[in-house]
């Protein structure tokens, strides 16, 4: 008699289904544009509601390991047919997917690339990038990899559609490597944080780099651990110091986790092969992903290299106003400001520092963590949009399955006297302790500006085109504000001054008059919390306080 055929692990078949329901998030509202002017793309979409169907049936009633692989398989088409029928009818991008392609025009064009303002791509319901200066960001601010990967989709038309392309493709192809890479058992996973929930394709239907630069960590964050094992890189170890550099010439993210990988592998490695053997396998490493970065940028480098270095740091140094879900909301929704912004993006840094250096100390415990403690720094930063964690959580899951605890064990780390759990307590605090007092500085500051309205010019009776107010600053030093009204999260455009000083003296009081950006300014309806927003640059300073207007 045969051998009964292997029967599946039940959690095999949870994760399966769980994969399966996932694709049904968002798919409704893809469907509902595609059925009113591309009934072709709706049907499909009705095809693969029929296999999410089928599929969740198939996972709980097949009988053997084989039979659920391919019930996976078929998942992840699904999704995959899901994703780009979603792209079809929604690929209208964000500002970042309108630089991206512009840029792309640029250099097949022959223009510059870096340092050049295109403001004509905003407006419309396009974001802007707001800046302490009183001015917006209107550059591109990215490494070149996207560009250069998106001038042979610029036959796809106008607007962001091949920027968006760009990155769905991206994450599709990076949502199949990772599936083929993972363990069978743990393949549904993939699909799920790749394609599932409607959350990174998204993102990718509006055209970020970093989702480039994920597909392209993907094979690196795979199985890191044993990268260079026996001191030998071999034919997939230097494709996988390639991906690296790459994405690392695709968007920045890259450049923060880049330290943590290299970092736990020479632990790992010099467990095995002693100090120079480990420090030879990360220096070739290293070597050939900063020659891949080069390359790809050597283009910029040679033809706009100061535009160019400005431009690929430009989100480490443009000063754009706080934003996000981080510890940042102290200042702006629950006090009233700080006069110590600056103080966030130093505790950012620290935290980072603070958590390599950690992870170096105790990387047989921190080794899985690797892909996940680069992202915790971002939480103290004045940008600290949930993105940058959530589009980097398919790397949480490489790690997480390939990357066990067991990986570690032999890993070389600092012998630290005492060894007492207190004692590595201590040092852990000792060593974050910089980055809380930092953020402790920024989050405790007082807004430098009080401001009170004194009148509003109106000119129907639903909107006005001319505001008041009086402002004391009650710094020890002058101050240049800009000022913006809010009725919601995130930040507006500024209005502009027409009456007051530039610079406002310290301890001095003056009366501005500011007029909105589009000419005019529609009253809330009654009820709705307006605030009142104050930016300076040098230092970098925010002052709110709410005002009143008269409903519209």
């Amino acid at each position: 008699m045969s051998p009964a055929p292997e029967s599946p692990a039940q959690w095999h078949r949870v994760l399966t289904l769980l994969a399966d329901i996932s694709l049904l998030i968002g798919t409704r509202a893809v469907w509902t544009q595609a059925a009113s002017h591309r009934v072709a793309v709706a049907a499909v979409i009705s095809v693969c509601y029929a296999s999410i169907l089928v599929c969740g049936v198939l996972a709980l009633v097949v009988r053997r390991t084989r039979s659920l692989a391919r019930v996976d398989l078929c998942v992840l088409v699904t999704a995959v047919t899901l994703t780009l029928c979603a792209w079809s009818v929604l690929h209208q991008g964000s500002d970042e997917a309108l630089l991206t392609t512009q840029a792309a025009r640029e250099l097949v064009a022959g223009h510059p690339v870096y340092g050049r303002p295109w403001p004509w791509l905003f407006g419309h319901g396009v974001a802007l990038t707001p800046t302490v200066t009183g001015g917006y960001d209107f550059t591109y601010g990215y490494p070149p990899l996207a560009p250069l990967l998106t001038a042979p989709l610029l036959w796809l038309g106008h607007g962001a559609a091949p920027a968006t392309a760009m990155s769905t493709g991206a994450l599709v192809v990076g949502a199949v490597v990772l599936w083929r890479m993972l363990p069978a058992p743990w393949r549904p996973a993939a699909t799920m944080v790749c394609l599932g929930f409607a959350m990174l394709p998204q993102y990718a239907r509006l055209g970020y780099p970093a989702i480039l630069a994920l597909a392209l960590l993907v094979p690196v964050v795979v199985g890191w651990p044993r990268i260079g094992r026996g001191g030998r890189l071999g034919a997939a170890g230097l494709a996988r110091a390639a991906c690296l550099g790459a994405a690392c010439a695709a968007q920045q993210l890259p450049w923060f986790l880049a330290p943590f990988l290299l970092a736990g592998l020479h632990a790992v490695r010099r467990g095995e092969l002693g100090g120079r053997g480990a420090a030879l396998v990360v220096l070739r490493i290293t070597g050939v992903a900063v020659t891949v970065w080069l390359l790809i940028n050597t283009y910029f480098v040679v033809s706009e290299p100061g535009h160019w270095f400005t431009g690929v740091a430009l989100p480490l140094t443009q000063g754009a106003v706080l934003h996000g879900q981080g510890l940042v909301d102290v200042s702006i929704y629950l006090t009233n400001g700080s006069d110590r912004l600056d103080w966030y993006s130093h505790a950012s840094v620290l935290l980072a520092a603070g958590l390599l250096v950690l992870f170096v100390l105790f990387v047989r415990r921190l080794g899985p963590a690797a892909t996940v403690l680069p992202w915790c720094a971002f939480f103290l930063a004045t940008r600290s949009q949930d993105g940058y964690y959530l589009m980097m959580t398919p790397l949480w899951l490489a790690a997480a399955v390939t990357a066990p605890t067991s990986e570690f064990a032999a890993a070389w780390q600092p012998r630290l006297r005492p060894t007492s759990r207190p004692a590595r307590v201590a040092v852990a605090l000792l060593v974050l302790s910089p980055a809380l007092v930092s953020a402790a500085v920024a989050a405790t500051g007082s807004p430098p500006l009080r401001m009170e309205l004194t009148g509003l010019h109106r000119t129907r009776s639903v909107s006005g085109d001319r505001l008041t107010i009086r402002v004391t600053n009650t710094a020890g030093s002058a101050l240049a504000p800009h000022f913006m009204l809010t009725a919601s999260q995130g930040m507006s455009q500024y209005w502009r001054v027409v009456r007051g000083p530039a610079s406002l003296p310290a301890h001095a009081t003056a009366r501005y008059e500011l007029r909105p950006p589009a000419g005019r300014y529609v009253l809330p309806r009654a009820g709705v919390r307006i605030r009142l927003r104050a930016f300076t640059a040098v230092p970098q300073t925010l002052s709110t306080t709410y005002v009143r207007l008269p409903s519209g």
